[in-house]
C-alpha cells in the first residue's frame, strides 16, 4: 500500500486542479484575476526534492502528458516544463538547506517559473493576445497567492508521506 500512495496522491491532486479552478476567474475591484492552481507541479517539487528526482521526472512527464492532452491544446509544453522544474528543484536543494520554510520559497518560486515559461511559450506561438503587464497583474500574482495558500497548507504533509515511504522502502532492503 505505501509504494502506491505517491502515485495516487498525485492522481488525486490531478483530479482536483479542475475542480479548484471552478472559483476562476474571479472579479476584483473591476479587474478579472485569474488563478490558476498548480497542485500537481507542488507535489512533484516536494517528490524532487524529498524523495527521488528520478522518480518525479518519470511523474512529471506522465502528468505532464496527461496535462496537456485534458486541458489545453498544445500537445508537450506540461510534459516538458514539468520534469524540468523538477530538475531544476533537485539542482538547487543540493546547494541549500532543506528546511520546510526554504522548501516553501522555492516551490513558490518554480510555480513562478512554470507560469513564466507557459505564459513565455503561449506568446512565443500566438495562443495569448494579453500583454505581460495583464499577465503579471491578472494572473500570476492571483496565481501566486492562491498557491501559496496550498503549499503552506500541505508542505507538512508532503514531506511526512514522501519521506515515511522512503523510510519505509529502506526499512524493506534491510
Amino acid at each position: 500500500m505505501i509504494r502506491s500512495i505517491i502515485p495516487l496522491m498525485v492522481t488525486v491532486l490531478f483530479f482536483m486542479e479542475p475542480v479548484f479552478s471552478l472559483f476562476s476567474p474571479i472579479t476584483y475591484a473591476d479587474a478579472l484575476l485569474t488563478l490558476v492552481p498548480r497542485f500537481v507541479i507542488v507535489c512533484l517539487i516536494f517528490i524532487s526534492i524529498y524523495g527521488s528526482r528520478k522518480h518525479a521526472i518519470i511523474y512529471g512527464i506522465i502528468f505532464g502528458l496527461l496535462y496537456d492532452i485534458f486541458y489545453i491544446d498544445i500537445i508537450g509544453i506540461y510534459a516538458f516544463l514539468y520534469p524540468l522544474i523538477c530538475l531544476i528543484a533537485s539542482g538547487i536543494i543540493r546547494y541549500i538547506h532543506r528546511h520546510i520554510v526554504t522548501v516553501i520559497g522555492l516551490t513558490l518560486l518554480l510555480i513562478a517559473l512554470l507560469e513564466i515559461f507557459s505564459y513565455g511559450f503561449a506568446s512565443l506561438i500566438s495562443v495569448t493576445s494579453i500583454g505581460f503587464e495583464e499577465f503579471f497583474k491578472g494572473r500570476l500574482i492571483p496565481t501566486m497567492l492562491a498557491n501559496s495558500l496550498f503549499v503552506i497548507m500541505f508542505s507538512w504533509f508532503f514531506k511526512r508521506i514522501i519521506e515515511e515511504k522512503i523510510l519505509h522502502k529502506s526499512s524493506d532492503v534491510m
